[in-house]
């Protein structure tokens, strides 16, 4: 064999090597993607990901104006008992009408002041538990004032802690709220933070008690294992449901935190983050709903566009007013084409008040800046979810920061998530 058929051998032998890797790496790439598309197809999800976000049409509220509810029964849900949940019935016997799991419940609370007057206080709490026909369950986690500040402690939620009693009676408004889970059968993320875990609760539980097939992962983050709320139930449930996946995430855990899980439940000693759910979940459609502080929530959100994760299967939930980035949504490109006309300044009157001002950009919300010109405005939870700031509109246009999760009346606005579109005259 001469030098030359020895060095065509040789060059075959490599060729055909890389033939044989490419063609396993294409295969191995093929399976994952046969893989994607059979979990797609199962579940009837398409798998665009440039689909947009599913239009969420109105609801309509179970009953008008607000409802007088019993406390039938509270419970600590914590170690630290700085949770608890409060089971509500109706005053007037009647059937509850179901929620969309997610979904919160406004109160209008009349709280002692110092001077010993009460104060009106509007507060949306969200439900905790899936829809029950004799009661609702909300779980509100103690304010307490911030160390070193001039802040008070949390009106409301001290006052339903330590005022509120069994047999005691509630003003009740009916389930709202555009945030609340899907009723496919798509494998689903559910990502709480701190007391955010509360409306995942109640997608959770409504999940596997209507559901109990489908694929649900939750990934719970507290600073430690005394503020995690009831993890022995949680726990109870990953037991009995094996398509049920509970990860625990402690921040700044303390001896003896990471010591005390069992199988099937997971402890990390980390926040939840991107890295952790692409270490941990397999290659799926799924569907994650967010719901924490808004820290959170600026990282996590832009960090799931960045993985791939289609803006239609993003849901999240923030607490109070919060602007989370965008980069992928059909919302964000159009505010994005149309932010032009948002940068004159604007004529906003207020009729009852007989004020009239220049609103610019920067100046907040008609809300902030009805405030800032000494104008007394109803408003409670001022993210758009109570609707006691609704205001009517007598001339002009709105445009809204975010979408509310209360409906307006027609002719009227959410101040605190509005901005003038045009020359506006409001009757506040």
């Amino acid at each position: 064999m001469t030098s030359l058929y020895l060095l065509l051998w040789i060059a075959g032998g490599v060729l055909l090597q890389v033939v044989v890797y490419l063609c396993i790496g294409f295969w191995r790439h093929w399976q994952s993607y046969q893989a994607l598309r059979h979990a797609a197809s199962e579940f009837e999800i398409v798998v665009d990901p440039q689909a947009d976000p599913e239009v969420i049409q109105p609801t309509t509220a179970a009953w008008a104006g607000y409802r007088t509810f019993q406390v039938e029964r509270k419970a600590l849900e914590d170690l630290a008992e700085q949770v608890c949940s409060f089971y509500l019935v109706p005053q007037d016997g009647k059937p509850l009408p179901p929620f969309l799991p997610g979904q919160f419940l406004t109160f209008a609370l009349d709280v002692p002041t110092a001077l010993g007057k009460t104060q009106s206080v509007i507060r949306c709490y969200s439900l905790s538990d899936a829809p029950q026909p004799t009661h609702y369950r909300i779980s509100v986690k103690r304010a307490p004032a911030p160390a070193g500040s001039s802040f008070a402690a949390g009106a409301s939620s001290n006052y339903l802690h330590d005022q509120i009693k069994i047999g005691s009676q509630l003003q009740v408004r009916a389930p709202a709220g555009h945030f609340h889970i899907d009723r496919s059968d798509a494998p689903v993320v559910l990502i709480g933070g701190g007391i955010g875990i509360t409306p995942m609760l109640s997608m959770l539980n409504w999940s596997l008690k209507e559901q109990p097939g489908r694929e649900v992962w939750l990934f719970y983050g507290a600073r430690n294992r005394s503020e995690l709320v009831m993890q022995t139930q949680l726990q109870d449930l990953a037991s009995q449901y094996p398509n049920f996946h509970l990860h625990l995430c402690l921040s700044d855990p303390q001896i003896g935190d990471l010591g005390t899980g069992h199988s099937p439940t997971a402890l990390h000693h980390s926040r939840v983050d991107v890295a952790l759910l692409r270490l941990l979940l397999p290659l799926k459609p799924y569907h994650f709903y967010l719901c924490g502080p808004t820290p959170m929530l600026q990282s996590l959100v832009p960090a799931l566009e960045d993985w791939g994760v289609p803006d239609a299967r993003i849901h999240f939930e923030a607490f109070g007013p919060a602007s989370i980035p965008r980069k992928n949504s059909a919302s964000a490109a159009r505010a994005s084409a149309t932010g032009d006309d948002r940068d004159a300044a604007v004529l906003v009157t207020f009729a009852k008040s007989g004020k009239q001002e220049v609103w610019k950009p920067g100046m907040g919300s008609l809300l902030d800046f009805a405030e800032g010109l000494g104008i007394v405005v109803s408003s409670g939870c001022r993210a758009g979810g109570c609707g006691s700031c609704q205001t009517s509109i007598r001339t002009g246009e709105v445009a809204y920061t975010q979408a509310p999760d209360f409906d307006p009346e027609p002719g009227s606005c959410l101040l605190c998530v509005s901005t003038p579109k045009t020359a506006v005259t409001l009757e506040a």
